[in-house]
Order: structure tokens, then C-alpha cells, then sequence
């Protein structure tokens, strides 16, 4: 498995942030290819995502720890994806938002298409970071 970890600093109270990272219905707005999220009873959530040119479907359960405010999630079918979003105060009107994923490259690869290697890493980090940066920018507009 590989691990990404980025973050980007947000303009608004830990308690804002916090509150619209968990309307994940609004996802599409600023996660690449998700095309529409339904949550379901239990701490799940069906997402409707095309990447690569493919429309697939992944069902994840989410889960957090509201105290320390990490919000962790993991799909329950292939390809196996682990990650986690942390918030951190910086001061009261400014937040860190930690995203943290885990993946195995080929199997994102198999699921998905695209190259191999340091190109397809470079584009799931790129592809994070440009969704930390439109999540920053929904929240701070009062998204």
C-alpha cells in the first residue's frame, strides 16, 4: 500500500469546516469525478464516480471520532481504499484540513486504467491536492 498525506488551510472555524466536510451529498462540488453521493443507514455512502473514462460505483463506510475530530472512511469493494480527514484549529477562524489516503497503485491502476508507476502517483497527488483546494474554496464561500 501506498500513503498520500496533504493538507490545505481553510478560513473559517474548526466547527464550519467539520460540518460541511460531513454533508457528503455535496461531495460532487469539489471531489474530481464523483458524479453524485447518496448516504445510506449505518455510516455508508454510495458514490457514483467516473475516472479514466469509467463510471463505477463504490460503497464506503465512514466513521469519525467527533472529539478529535477525524472523520475516516474505507470502501467496501475493489479497489481497497483507506483514508481519513483530520482537522486541526489553527486559530478560530482558520483551520488545517489533513487528508490521508491509502491505496495500492495497481490496483488503482486495474481499476481505473492509466499509467504505471511515479506518472499515476503524481496524478493521485495531484488530483488530492486540486480536491483539498476546491473543498477550501466551497467552504470558505459558504459552500
Amino acid at each position: 500500500m501506498s500513503t498520500l498525506e496533504e493538507h490545505v488551510d481553510v478560513g473559517v472555524p474548526i466547527d464550519k469546516a467539520w460540518d460541511d466536510l460531513h454533508r457528503v451529498e455535496n461531495y460532487p462540488r469539489f471531489v474530481e469525478g464523483v458524479r453524485e453521493v447518496r448516504t445510506e443507514a449505518g455510516g455508508r455512502a454510495r458514490l457514483d464516480v467516473e475516472a479514466g473514462g469509467r463510471a463505477r460505483v463504490f460503497e464506503a463506510e465512514i466513521s469519525d471520532r467527533r472529539g478529535e475530530r477525524v472523520m475516516e472512511w474505507h470502501t467496501t469493494s475493489d479497489p481497497e481504499l483507506v483514508g481519513s480527514f483530520s482537522l486541526q484549529p489553527i486559530d478560530e477562524n482558520r483551520t488545517r484540513v489533513q487528508a490521508r489516503l491509502e491505496y495500492d497503485p495497481d490496483a488503482i491502476r486495474e481499476t481505473f486504467g492509466g499509467q504505471k508507476g511515479f506518472a499515476q502517483v503524481n496524478a493521485i497527488e495531484r488530483l488530492v491536492r486540486s480536491d483539498l483546494e476546491h473543498f477550501k474554496e466551497c467552504v470558505e464561500q459558504g459552500g
